[in-house]
């Protein structure tokens, strides 16, 4: 049986990476996207290019019945869910003094409701022998300055991934979550300057920046023959911390 995996944020950066990866490791892979369809589908289009399996569909995260119907249409399109993979998030930076209330709860919405209500449908449906991968990042270990309010969106989801594990008890399924480092992509590069960008480059001890490759390896794993890793939140961030 071909197994099957949902990639929320897929059209894009790690999530669009992740997507082509279980592609070519052989699932079918329905891609989400939250705008803009043109990038979805260009995904789309990417992984049947090159020999694989997927479709696209729009969902806004943080609404229960619009992920409902994200999950019916992987159901519908492939028979069931085997794998979900929740990179969907947004990153708004600012000193704590200066953060505009409202983008903290934009990404509260998105970064932590949103992870709680696709963690809730997946624990529904997702088949046994399956895996739930959120990401967190490695600055809630970094503690770098800006980023106090994405890195408490995404502590919480370190906070509540052990739980689902031990929740999760007797399924056969597992729940990790993975903390890029430094990644190029648009979300990261993204008003840095170049010195800016090569002083985090120099951090890891393997001195360059994560590519979305990176990442979606460590996926992989998590996705596929890693049944012994459970609740655990993986560090992918070339030794920084």
């Amino acid at each position: 049986m071909t197994r099957t995996a949902l990639v929320t944020g897929g059209s894009g950066g790690i999530g669009r990476a992740v997507a082509q990866r279980l592609a070519a490791d052989g699932m079918n892979v329905l891609v989400h996207y939250a705008g803009n369809p043109r990038r979805a589908d260009e995904a789309v289009d990417a992984i049947r290019e090159a020999g694989g399996t997927a479709t696209a569909a729009q969902a806004d995260v943080a609404e229960e019945t619009e992920v409902a119907a994200l999950f019916e249409t992987a159901e519908r399109e492939y028979g069931g869910v085997d794998v979900v993979v929740h990179t969907a998030g947004i990153m708004i930076l600012a000193p704590l003094a200066e953060l505009k209330l409202d983008d903290l709860d934009r990404m509260h919405r998105i970064n932590i409701r949103g992870t709680f209500v696709v963690n809730q449908q997946a624990v529904q449906r997702v088949r046994g022998g399956g895996a739930i991968i959120n990401f967190s990042t490695s600055v809630v270990k970094l503690a770098l300055p800006t980023y106090s309010a994405y890195a408490a969106s995404k502590g919480a989801v370190d906070a509540l991934t052990p739980v689902l594990a031990r929740e999760l008890r007797g399924r056969d399924v597992t729940v990790n979550a993975v903390a890029p480092g430094p990644t190029a992509t648009p979300l990261f590069l993204d008003g840095k300057d170049e010195s800016t960008i090569e002083k985090l480059a120099k951090q890891p001890p393997l001195e360059r920046l994560g590519v979305p490759d990176d990442i979606a390896e460590a996926v992989a794993f998590l996705a596929g023959p890693a049944r012994w890793v459970n609740g655990q939140t993986i560090y992918v961030n070339g030794g920084i911390a």
